[in-house]
């Protein structure tokens, strides 16, 4: 009597019927190979089955990729539209009241960003009433603020976009938001000849959502289409 097991005739029947189905099945390769090496004995060296372990490990390797790929094409794609949406609500406002309000409401809230403030540099010592209505925004500095913010928390070349994560943020940009900020995008803006420099500013209670690793493509363009929604309302 052999003492091989038979296989049953119903499964070796299913497996003739469908024999892709077998090779496609990771865990049946698993097994048909561990067989085969056990038939084989531990002193011969199945060169195959070594060189088909190695092209499995590469599969999984490309597989892995190939997903990450898609995962970053995706993110990609979704912060794209993200900021377009935002940057089409920015647009909508008529007054400049309206237009700092979104910034802080509706903007925000597209942008999923936790805080947002608009640092303007001026000479003038008063603080008119209109500023003060938006304070929650809005924030005057004297001349030189943007640029000593950005080197003395940042460091090296001056750059449009500076992304960090911080202990806490400046009291002086977010008000009583400070205290929960733990990473921020700080966009200088350019106001046109003449004018003092500004600071868009958005601060997340995520220590992970901005972080200098990350790409500032899409910010760069956020930048740049506000700062001339800014030049704008200045004229």
């Amino acid at each position: 009597m052999s003492s091989s097991p038979k296989l049953e005739d119903h499964l070796r029947d299913a497996i003739i019927a469908k024999p892709d189905a077998v090779l496609d099945d990771t865990g049946i390769m698993h097994a048909l190979i561990a067989a085969n090496e056990k038939a084989m004995g531990g002193n011969i060296i199945d060169l195959r089955g070594i060189a088909m372990e190695r092209l499995e490990a590469r599969l999984d390797r490309l597989e892995d990729t190939h997903k990450s790929v898609i995962a970053a094409a995706y993110e990609n794609l979704a912060g794209t539209n993200q900021v377009h949406r935002a940057i089409l609500r920015m647009l909508d406002p008529m007054e400049f009241e309206t237009f700092l309000h979104d910034l802080g409401g509706e903007v925000a809230d597209i942008l999923r960003v936790d805080a947002m403030a608009l640092v303007l540099e001026t000479a003038q010592d008063d603080n008119p009433e209109s500023i003060r209505r938006l304070d929650g925004v809005l924030r005057v500095s004297p001349p030189g603020f943007v640029d000593d913010y950005l080197q003395s928390t940042h460091g090296g070349p001056r750059r449009t976009v500076t992304l960090r994560q911080v202990q806490k943020g400046d009291a002086r940009v977010y008000g009583e938001k400070a205290a929960w900020v733990r990473s921020e995008a700080s966009l200088r803006l350019d106001l046109g000849q003449g004018r003092l420099p500004g600071l868009l500013v958005m601060g997340a209670e995520d220590p992970h959502q901005f972080s200098p690793q990350q790409g500032t493509d899409l910010l760069t363009f956020f930048a740049g289409v506000f700062e001339r929604s800014m030049r704008h309302w200045l004229t």
